[in-house]
């Protein structure tokens, strides 16, 4: 493996870029994919995945993490024939779980859309079940490239999944739509097709990985084998497995459970006071047009917790703590950096970015795009919290101490529920309690888990790197923005897709200049390349 393989900032940046595309194709998918199905149909289509990523995480979250926190600390041990068994091991317990999470779901696909409160989604829920068998049998080929710190197929793959929606669930879903005896037959078909799409792209990936890994096979055997290391027998193997996945799991699920609550909670209890299509269209907005926003620059930080847990490990396989406890700071450093600013441009351009991206589409009135405005200008402040969250989970995950999260984490989502169930419940709260409650949830998580960090990893946090430096670059860019936003007008703003990505681009470039007068950007967070054309120092 090269040096650029193996640093933390090097795998953040393959990653996270891959993501952040994959993320961006994904918002920009679901512009003509709400022109084709509607507010209704992407209600549908979003009532779906709650359900969808909550078995998939039951199945699939924990033993990937486990494989490539196994993996890695095997290679760091030079006991590649062990890592090979681990990757054996945990593919055929994956490939069982997959195949059992995809029955469960197509032979209840109408108690899960009864439950759902739209009984013809059931099409939806059957159209998705294959991907839970394709992700769980792709998941394992994923850990063990993580775990050999080889993020570039876990990237290639997610990008076919993307693009594979593209070209083949766009056209499906206008052709299902079409198909509809009804209104909302028709919604439900077309969301169906899209979801028949998507396991289609699972598919694709599914097939590149096994490539790949096939492929890959020679870098194992590179390894000089430590022969004084016995080989593992494979019910060893599985039982470690078990005991680090299956809190990394709980704590997975946490918050799609949560998530499968509001697909079921919001919308049931919006119906007490409003009609039942208005219910599902404002939950429609949140979850269509917001959640996937919010989602774009939290990729990072998924990028970056997964490049903490073998990084992490490989350190204290080797009892390593200074290098532990560097990359710790990296990696809470650059949750700061990037979770700041995005939470607060965001934000601040809230409306202008869902106006532009979905006005034009016909499918949704002005006055949705401005619930959907005040939605995400709160939302947004999740993202800091989310990155921070992510960031310290892939820490405690590489300590050992995987158990910490899945705590603090449940307790944030207890916390979420409740103040959900009572501001939803209040009509001039509404859909607006959501936000609300989310921002709750993760600050409960953040706040122990920064300390568990510092106490297991011997770090201590630095105001300056976390959050003022970070903080005072944040807010130039914010009063930048602030003075375009005048100077374009918002009015004109709304309507413009090149200003408003002039305005981003322009916000990104004065947080960069800020963040590095500021030096909250280190010489060595920029990339060796970029310093060269750029003649740094």
């Amino acid at each position: 493996m090269t040096q650029k393989q193996r640093s933390l900032i090097g795998g953040i940046s393959l990653l996270g870029i891959a993501g952040i595309i994959c993320k961006v194709v994904g918002v920009l998918y679901r512009i003509p994919l709400a022109g084709s199905i509607g507010p209704a149909g992407m209600g549908i289509y979003q009532q779906v995945y709650p359900s969808y990523n909550l078995m998939l995480t039951i199945a699939s979250a924990g033993i990937p993490v486990a494989i490539s926190r196994t993996v890695a600390s095997c290679l760091a041990r030079n006991d590649a024939r062990n890592a090979r068994r681990v990757f054996r091991a945990s593919a055929v317990m994956l490939t069982i779980l997959g195949l059992i999470m995809f029955l469960i779901m197509l032979l209840f696909s109408r108690q899960f859309a009864a439950a759902a409160g739209t009984p013809e989604s059931y099409l939806s829920f059957m159209s998705i079940a294959p991907s839970l068998f394709l992700v769980c049998a792709m998941s394992a080929f994923r850990g063990e490239m993580q775990g050999r710190r080889r993020m570039a197929p876990t990237a290639v793959s997610q990008l076919i999944e993307q693009v594979g929606k593209v070209f083949i669930a766009l056209p499906l879903a206008s052709y299902m739509y079409g198909t509809g005896t009804s209104f909302m037959d028709s919604c439900a078909r077309g969301a169906a097709g899209a979801l028949i799409g998507t396991s289609c792209a699972e598919a694709c990936a599914l097939l590149f990985m096994i490539a790949t890994h096939c492929l890959s096979g020679r870098e194992l055997n590179a390894v000089v084998q430590d022969e004084t290391i016995p080989a593992e027998s494979y019910k060893s193997i599985c039982r470690n497995i078990i005991v680090i996945a299956i809190p990394i799991s709980i704590g997975a699920c946490i918050v799609p459970f949560a998530n499968t609550i509001d697909s079921y909670m919001l919308v049931n209890i919006m119906k007490g006071y409003m009609p039942d299509s208005d219910a599902l269209i404002r939950y429609g907005v949140y979850s269509g047009l917001v959640l996937p926003l919010i989602n774009v620059p939290t990729a990072l930080a998924m990028a970056m917790s997964i490049n903490l847990v073998p990084t992490i490990a490989t350190g204290v396989a080797v009892n390593d703590r200074s290098h532990v406890q560097r990359e710790s700071a990296t990696g809470l450093r650059f949750a700061s950096l990037i979770g700041l600013p995005c939470s607060v441009g965001m934000s601040m351009l809230a409306e202008p970015i869902l106006s532009v991206l979905y006005l034009g589409s016909g499918r949704y009135t002005p006055e949705q795009i401005h619930l959907g405005g005040e939605l995400l200008t709160y939302s947004a402040l999740t993202i800091i919290l989310f990155t921070q969250v992510q960031a310290t989970s892939g820490i405690l995950q590489g300590l050992r101490k995987q158990r910490i999260p899945m705590y603090t984490l449940l307790v944030g989502v207890a916390m979420k529920i409740a103040l959900n169930y009572t501001l939803v419940r209040i009509p001039n709260f509404d859909i607006h309690g959501a936000p609300l409650a989310s921002l709750l949830c993760y600050t409960v998580s953040m706040v122990p888990n920064l300390y568990y960090v510092s106490k297991y990893s011997g770090l201590r946090l630095s105001a300056g790197e976390l959050l003022l430096r970070p903080g005072l670059a944040t807010a130039v860019m914010a009063l930048a923005v602030w003075g375009m936003k005048r100077l374009l007008g918002f009015e004109r703003l709304c309507r413009s897709l090149p200003m408003v990505l002039l305005v981003i681009a322009l916000a990104a470039a004065v947080y960069l200049v800020a963040a590095a007068l500021t030096h909250a950007i280190h010489r060595e967070d920029v990339p060796a390349r970029i310093r060269k054309i750029f003649r740094i120092p």
